[in-house]
């Protein structure tokens, strides 16, 4: 069983102005679908289930953003999982992640690079407070990499592994999962999954060898049942499925590819077995 553990969807205006930004400033955008199609794609192509991603850019669209994930998660009841979002410091934060919540959004997604906040600042214990009561995950991109200029913030200064050990400390029963590995520090991530219980890392782009990465990751060193599959789909630049080959030719036990590929989320998401 494959568990795609990090799929973007977003309403189609504003799928066209990320490929936008990502021409302009990152990669060119191979596969540009619309949900409905980005869902139904890796569905057809052998994976089991999908987690489906958004992020809030600015304050006001992240209660229509959630509403058009519950609603795009009820289409495909049983195989694929949706996350909510929320703008860090916008009013109602609180309330506009219940609403989604009770909608049926299993935890959240946060893009400090997109929105620009410091995950030690004080606004973001009301976001992590009500994660940790409720018992949702959250998905977060505190990874200083891949960074550009283009952002309105400098990746290097909000992001790192020390300040993401501090929101772990605070906040011990609050289940994180950091995409990417949490380039460009793989050893910091990979000390700090063996420290805490509450700390999950993806894969995502990182595998691919299309980042220039100093040393190749070396994944049998990870703590595999802390560590989950993801593609970034649709926003990659290469085959959809050259991470999945990645693992297969990787040499790795086939215990620590059923934890890639599938355990690892079932348990950091909750899902049905």
């Amino acid at each position: 069983m494959v568990v795609d553990s990090h799929v973007h969807i977003f309403p189609s205006n504003i799928f066209s102005a990320i490929w936008q930004w990502f021409d302009e400033n990152a990669w060119p955008i191979r596969y540009r679908l619309s949900t409905s199609r980005v869902l139904e794609y890796l569905l057809s192509r052998g994976v089991n289930h999908v987690i489906a991603l958004q992020y809030a850019h600015k304050t006001g669209i992240s209660r229509m953003l959630n509403r058009y994930m519950a609603k795009k998660c009820s289409e495909f009841p049983n195989s694929v999982t949706g996350l909510a979002t929320v703008f860090p410091g916008e009013s109602n934060a609180e309330e506009i992640l219940k609403e989604a919540f009770n909608n049926g959004l299993k935890g959240i997604k946060l893009h400090a690079h997109v929105q620009c906040f410091d995950m030690n600042a004080t606004e973001m214990d009301i976001i992590f407070d009500l994660c940790e009561s409720e018992k949702k995950p959250i998905v977060m991109h505190v990874g200083r990499e891949p960074k550009s200029t283009s952002y309105h913030c400098d990746p290097y200064i909000i992001c790192s592994a020390k300040k993401l050990e501090r929101v772990l400390q605070t906040f011990p029963k609050l289940k994180i999962c950091v995409p990417h590995l949490g380039f460009d520090e793989f050893s910091d991530y990979r000390e700090l999954i063996e420290k805490y219980d509450n700390l999950w890392l993806d894969t995502t782009m990182v595998l691919t060898d299309y980042f220039p990465i100093e040393n190749a990751v070396e994944l049998d060193c990870f703590r595999v049942d802390r560590i989950m599959y993801g593609s970034d789909f649709p926003n990659i630049p290469y085959a959809w499925d050259r991470e999945l080959k990645w693992l297969k030719t990787s040499g790795l036990p086939y215990d620590s590819l059923e934890w890639i590929l599938q355990k690892s989320a079932h348990n950091f998401f909750k899902l049905d077995k």
